[in-house]
């Protein structure tokens, strides 16, 4: 009796060397995707000089997004950063640090640096602004601890520009955010509670000096901080430790030889 052509096939064919293909293939498509749907944001790449750089995998076609508090998200965007940086090149070969050709707190680079966040609050579950001054805030108040309003805020050149006048706190989160500082000119200026030190009779902002102080990023509003805003303020304060630690050096030495003076 002749055995069917569909049993000599199947005697023949390695089932599970096939299913092992079929895996690999399957395999190979998945990093495929996961790839290229990770190149949606901090894509297309640049070069140093911002020229496009070279990828293996071709760019995603761009998916809409619907945000929480409505609009749509882009991603990939392909709109680039229009800000120009006032940066050069420590050196021909890539890989090098780039050095600031200006005023690197005011230009925001380096450790003073800024991403372009959108210029709008961040919002709660409700929709309304996290992060209020606390004058303003229904229901809030100093639980414990020192109340730094009202005391005056003490620099790294021992010289203060202005007073505590209140705390911007996070509503959902019941944190104290950032303190509000008037300067002597009457101006408002926000530091990150991070950065400050609330003693007895001062707060210390070690970060900056009195002269630098006035130039934080101040907000377009007085009763709410955009997520730019809080990227400028940000940045600014903590470039200072960098930008003006020759100042800082200089007053030490210059305090340390005053006190070894004889009285």
């Amino acid at each position: 009796m002749d055995t069917p052509y569909g049993w000599i096939f199947f005697g023949n064919f390695d089932l599970a060397l096939v299913s092992l293909y079929i895996f690999w293939g399957f395999f190979a498509g998945l990093i495929w995707y996961i790839q290229r749907e990770n190149m949606r944001e901090g894509y297309p790449l640049e070069n140093e000089d911002g020229t496009p750089a070279g990828s293996l995998l071709p760019m995603p076609e761009p998916k809409t997004f619907n945000l929480y508090h409505g609009g749509e998200f882009k991603a990939p965007d392909h709109e680039r950063e229009k800000r120009e940086l006032a940066l050069a090149p420590t050196a021909v070969n890539g890989g090098f640090p780039f050095a600031p050709t200006g005023d690197a707190m005011a230009d925001g680079v380096g450790p003073a640096s800024w991403a372009m966040r959108q210029d709008k609050p961040e919002l709660d579950a409700h929709g309304h602004a996290k992060i209020q001054p606390m004058a303003a805030a229904e229901g809030f108040g100093l639980a414990a601890g020192r109340d730094p309003r009202g005391l005056p805020v003490m620099c790294h050149d021992r010289k203060s520009p202005g007073k505590v006048s209140d705390m911007w706190v996070d509503v959902p989160e019941q944190l104290v955010r950032y303190l509000e500082v008037t300067l002597d000119d009457g101006a408002k200026r926000l530091v990150p509670m991070p950065m400050a030190r609330i003693k007895a009779d001062r707060v210390v902002v070690n970060a900056l000096d009195s002269e630098s102080f006035k130039g934080i990023p101040a907000t377009a509003s007085a009763t709410q901080v955009t997520k730019l805003e809080e990227d400028k303020i940000s940045g600014y304060v903590a470039g200072g430790y960098l930008y003006t630690a020759d100042k800082r050096v200089s007053e030490w030495k210059a305090l340390q030889k005053v006190m070894s003076e004889p009285a």
